[in-house]
């Protein structure tokens, strides 16, 4: 049976889904964007846009290569999707706190977690709304990134090979 009382249970429970939402996403996150490094190169030049641009790395070199700076991935870039990983997270972690589902304890007692038994139509929404943007959805962009990856290297090798 779990130890303590409800508070920690809850904070447990967050953390746990907090942290567990964070790695997926962030894995999401870096698959997509190898994909669009490796089959799209050209795109990542939309980050270059004014409204967009992070202060660059090198600064202005006289040497830089001013093609290639728009597909440079800066630290800056880096911090903008870390905080948008952290705020998916954020927001389907606390929907809980907000009596949108609930933590409880686990079946046999020794841990928390969501409770996986809806009580209410609210609290089978955000089940399901959690297995598809939290689940579902990030599976499948894992899925298409690195299928699309693997077919540019097919492909890329077949060129090769012709030449």
């Amino acid at each position: 049976r779990w130890l303590f009382n409800q508070a920690v249970c809850t904070l447990y429970a967050f953390c746990g889904v907090l942290f567990g939402l964070c790695s997926l996403t962030s894995l999401t996150v870096l698959s997509t964007v190898c994909c669009l490094k490796v089959c799209y190169p050209a795109y990542g030049r939309c980050w270059d846009a004014p409204s967009l641009r992070c202060p660059s790395p090198t600064g202005n070199h006289p040497h830089a290569d001013p093609s290639a700076a728009g597909n440079k991935f800066s630290p800056c870039h880096a911090g903008v999707l870390l905080l948008c990983v952290w705020a998916y997270a954020l927001m389907f972690a606390t929907a809980p706190l907000a009596e949108w589902g609930s933590y409880g304890p686990e079946p046999y007692g020794t841990a928390c977690c969501i409770t996986w038994k809806a009580s209410s139509r609210e609290a089978t929404l955000y089940i399901l709304a959690l297995f598809i943007f939290c689940y579902l959805l990030p599976c499948l962009l894992i899925l298409v990134s690195y299928s699309l990856i693997l077919w540019t290297v097919r492909v890329s090798r077949r060129a090769v090979r012709q030449h």
